[in-house]
């Protein structure tokens, strides 16, 4: 019986571990994306009755969530000159216990102060009404709280928490979302934000969230086994916002920093959500003496497995970028020696 016992509770482990968007592709997230259409200038003084606009009309938790994730990454602006205020402080008092912690006390007031009057807010308070507003529906949602990575960030200076997202609970599974990097990117002109929703941190897969997010608790990774280092997260690649709507791994290389003989073959391995071509697939290899868009020849895409392997004909120091399409997906250097 001790045995029985032990089996099931490994295949809920396991089962539950891979939970993602996939799992819900027989159900169509269209007419909750339109109750948000609708709903999108609701303010938030009133949070029961936002829910129920949101949501009395839908079949399922999975699309209630949907509608709730949806309207926060729609109507909740990012605000950059807040986080960068909090940045400030808290790399300011570092050393001072005790002004850290007076600084974290007034900034949550300062935070939802601005969410409630200006809907704008940093991770903090996306991942707070995100659950907030899923506890309001009967769904069970937490606050994840941890480290992540983009591509602006000095990584040597990453040694306190700096995001949160969320984990929510649907059909007995766990989910990962990430309503932040969800909502919108800053515009490359202006620097102020733009909305633009990425589906892709919708229930995204526990092992392509785990390259650039990194739990303080580690059951929030999601993921069965071992869960991945903390060294292993600050060393591993740059992928971007786009790699989440392609992509569920990336299984190779596993580091930013990378070597490589000349002439010798260099591998790139992610495993797909969806069917790409393959003249979709592109590498921009950048040196001190130009940039150079190539269509690598070889190529094979095989059980959901995008595979690249590339020479490299001269020796240097190269930033690589891997492309579909026009969609920027990850970031590696790379030196090829003699």
């Amino acid at each position: 019986m001790r045995i029985f016992l032990i089996h099931i509770y490994l295949f809920v482990f396991v089962f539950q571990s891979y939970a993602q968007i996939s799992d819900f592709q027989q159900i169509s997230f269209e007419k909750a994306d339109e109750i948000v259409l609708k709903y999108k200038d609701e303010t938030l003084h009133n949070l029961p009755d936002l829910v129920y606009k949101l949501t009395s009309e839908l079949d399922t938790d999975a699309e209630r969530f949907r509608a709730i994730f949806k309207w926060v990454c729609s109507s909740i602006a990012n605000d950059y000159k807040l986080y960068n205020r909090n940045k400030r402080k808290r790399l300011r008092y570092k050393n001072d216990s005790v002004r850290l912690n007076e600084w974290n006390t007034k900034f949550q007031k300062i935070v939802f102060r601005k969410l409630l009057k200006d809907r704008t807010t940093i991770c903090t308070g996306y991942a707070y009404l995100v659950k907030e507003l899923a506890n309001l529906a009967d769904i069970e949602c937490e606050m994840v709280h941890g480290y992540a990575r983009t591509s602006t960030m000095n990584i040597e200076t990453l040694d306190t928490p700096n995001h949160s997202w969320n984990a929510v609970k649907l059909n007995g599974k766990w989910y990962l979302c990430d309503p932040t990097w969800a909502s919108g990117i800053p515009n490359p002109e202006t620097y102020r934000f733009q909305f633009d929703f990425n589906s892709g941190f919708f229930l995204s897969d526990p092992k392509i969230f785990a390259v650039n997010h990194h739990p303080l608790d580690k059951k929030w990774f999601l993921l069965e086994g071992a869960t991945p280092s903390f060294q292993a997260f600050l060393d591993a690649p740059i992928i971007y916002g786009k790699a989440y709507t392609y992509f569920s791994d990336h299984s190779y290389p596993q580091k930013l920093n990378n070597e490589v003989q000349k002439n010798k073959s260099f591998n790139f391995k992610l495993q797909l959500q969806k069917e790409i071509e393959k003249e979709d697939v592109n590498l921009v290899i950048e040196s001190s003496f130009r940039e150079r868009k190539i269509y690598p020849d070889q190529i094979s895409i095989q059980d959901q497995s995008l595979s690249i392997d590339y020479k490299f004909e001269f020796s240097g120091y190269y930033d690589v970028h891997l492309y579909i399409k026009d969609d920027l997906i990850s970031t590696y250097t790379i030196e090829v020696t003699r």
